[in-house]
């Protein structure tokens, strides 16, 4: 389904009179509104192939190779799951993603994802910037102890570690119960990874209603120098430029590949 206006405006008719309220940490935020995700999706020409009647959301990228599932009522826990098959352009992968992680950081990948991919980067640089505690080389946690990040060998067959993120409840020198999870396969494309990381690592707070159900009851709430129309716009603002992106990339996929002049051979000269 082609996002359209009637979509656009049922969001804002959400957040018009919601108070949009500073909400810290960030891996403490809760989901969020999974719109941040769908509608970016959408506007790049991926198209809904599951049951319109069904809790289960299947979206899947115009050449057919990148699908997303969301799906609420997973007994994993992993209510998120985004695939790509093997194809001339690369391996095939897969990452998944928990109840409670921010729609925020998901957009983030999925937006690296419609873009054009970036020289790759050291996942580990916004990390480290943002001031986490780098544990070993290749492990990290939060100021706060409650989120982790690990390269983890999952057996001997595996060529590669794969990213494992988890958010915990405090429990001392230990970890308590997991609020949430994020994993992305050895094979998960570079950038995509550090979009994700430096979404989770970014200081700055996320816009969330007050006492939201969902936010952890240890972050913190304060009121936002946004207005409810700025949170609005943003997200419109950034729809809009997603769906430019995607045009110009079909575009540069449909465009006829052009062929040198043709040249006149040389003429035997004439016999006499």
């Amino acid at each position: 389904m082609p996002l359209n206006e009637r979509h656009l405006a049922a969001f804002a008719d959400k957040y018009a009179w919601q108070i949009p309220f500073d909400t810290g940490p960030r891996h403490l935020a809760g989901p969020g509104d999974a719109r941040h995700v769908t509608h970016g999706l959408a506007a790049a020409g991926w198209n809904t192939v599951s049951d319109p009647l069904s809790a289960e959301i299947v979206l899947r990228s115009p050449d057919l190779r990148h699908s997303l599932q969301f799906d609420p009522q997973s007994a994993t826990g992993a209510w998120w799951r985004m695939r790509a098959e093997p194809s001339d352009d690369g391996p095939g992968w897969y990452a998944e993603f928990g109840e409670l992680v921010p729609a925020e950081f998901l957009a983030a990948v999925t937006d690296a994802l419609i873009s054009t991919p970036p020289q790759p980067a050291d996942p580990w640089i916004p990390v480290t910037a943002a001031g986490w505690h780098r544990d070993s080389k290749s492990t990290a946690r939060s100021p706060d102890s409650m989120c982790r990040i690990e390269l983890r060998q999952l057996s001997k067959f595996q060529e590669s570690p794969s990213w494992h993120i988890e958010t915990s409840e405090p429990n001392g020198e230990f970890s308590g119960p997991r609020i949430w999870h994020a994993h992305l396969d050895e094979i998960t494309p570079t950038h995509l990874v550090t979009s994700f990381l430096t979404a989770l690592a970014d200081p700055s707070p996320l816009q969330r209603g007050m006492n939201e159900r969902t936010v952890h009851y240890s972050a913190v709430q304060k009121p936002s120098p946004l207005h409810p129309q700025q949170v609005v716009d943003a997200h419109t603002t950034r729809i809009s430029s997603l769906r430019t992106q995607a045009r110009s990339a079909r575009r540069k996929q449909t465009k006829p590949a052009t062929t040198p002049a043709k040249t006149n051979p040389a003429r035997p000269a004439a016999r006499r």
